[in-house]
């Protein structure tokens, strides 16, 4: 059972409300970390906090990009391939450059419908989870489940 929030709606400005809170809350707590919210296709909120890189921009587009395909976060992905990743992206004709089965992609979901997708890069790939997966719950009113 995935453990990201349902919403009864999520738009634009949901996701910059997201993403703002996420960003105070990284801000004050010190973390680099680099955040995108997608709502379907279109990227529509990007920050990069002091100590990214940009490589960091490119993880969180792999992360996207696994979370689009599978309709499912990233970490629970790269938990099914962890054994062999080689294997995984050759099995789905993946490229490993553009597809990041690791933690930190979350999909946003409208009444079990995937709508969008919050990624999150610069910490290890579980704290990159549950960081996301927070602050989404923190946005739907809802509790996280551990």
């Amino acid at each position: 059972m995935p453990d990201e929030p349902d919403f009864a709606s999520f738009c634009h400005d949901d996701a910059w409300q997201l993403g703002a809170a996420l960003v105070a809350r990284c801000r004050a707590e010190k973390l680099a970390v680099t955040i995108s919210i997608h709502l379907g296709a279109q990227r529509v909120f990007h920050a990069a906090l002091p100590g990214t890189a940009a490589d960091n921009d490119e993880w969180v587009m792999r992360k996207t990009r696994i979370v689009q395909r599978f309709d499912r976060s990233s970490q629970e992905v790269g938990t099914l391939a962890a054994d062999d990743l080689m294997s995984f992206h050759t099995a789905f004709g993946l490229s490993a450059a553009d597809y990041a089965p690791t933690g930190g992609g979350v999909p946003i979901r409208i009444h079990g419908t995937m709508v969008g997708v919050l990624a999150i890069s610069g910490l290890t790939s579980a704290d990159d989870h549950d960081l996301a997966v927070t602050a989404l719950h923190l946005a739907a009113g809802t509790d996280a489940v551990s």
